[in-house]
């Protein structure tokens, strides 16, 4: 951030391509679109821009600050998305070589993503940062603006309440 608010040349793309695919992943993982987590990423990089003269070395880790304006600005996506419509956001098809093992591997990626669309939006996004982005939980508590405590709580609810829902789909009912 230093660099970049020396104007260095080279440091946004640096912070780009150190940071910019594990955002624009996290991105895609919450909107279901990588087009949106695109547009969210270039958003991120562009408000560190903005804010690097203004940054503290010492508060916040840049990857925590970072994640957490991806989070922000996903959530807003969000809420607008479901202001205009009510539909659901497509899957994602996946590209494995053996078709057999692919469809079973993609049914199994689409139960797990239902069931985390269906966790309440906090339990969401811990499991999210925790175990998707392997943010550590002091981090992932930093980013979603709770204690660590706290997010253990989110975490445990979460998974319990997947581990119902896909033994629920495994037998059937």
């Amino acid at each position: 951030m230093k660099r970049i608010a020396q104007g260095q040349p080279g440091a946004i793309r640096e912070l780009t391509v150190v940071a910019g695919s594990r955002l624009h992943a996290f991105a895609a993982r919450i909107l279901g679109s990588s087009g949106d987590a695109e547009d969210v990423t270039q958003e991120a990089v562009i408000r560190a821009v903005r804010h690097a003269p203004r940054w503290q070395p010492g508060g916040a880790k840049l990857n925590t600050w970072l994640h957490t304006v991806v989070l922000n600005l996903c959530r807003d996506r969000l809420r607008k998305r479901r202001e205009l419509s009510g539909v659901e956001m497509p899957d994602r098809a996946d590209s494995a070589p053996n078709p057999e093992q692919a469809l079973l591997e993609a049914e199994q990626a689409r139960l797990v993503a239902k069931a985390i669309g269906a966790l309440p939006e906090r339990q969401r996004e811990a499991i999210m940062l925790v175990h998707y982005q392997d943010l550590d939980a002091a981090e992932a508590a930093h980013v979603l603006e709770i204690s660590i405590e706290a997010l253990e709580s989110l975490l445990a609810r979460g998974r319990r309440r997947l581990k119902q829902e896909l033994l629920a789909k495994e037998n059937g009912t």
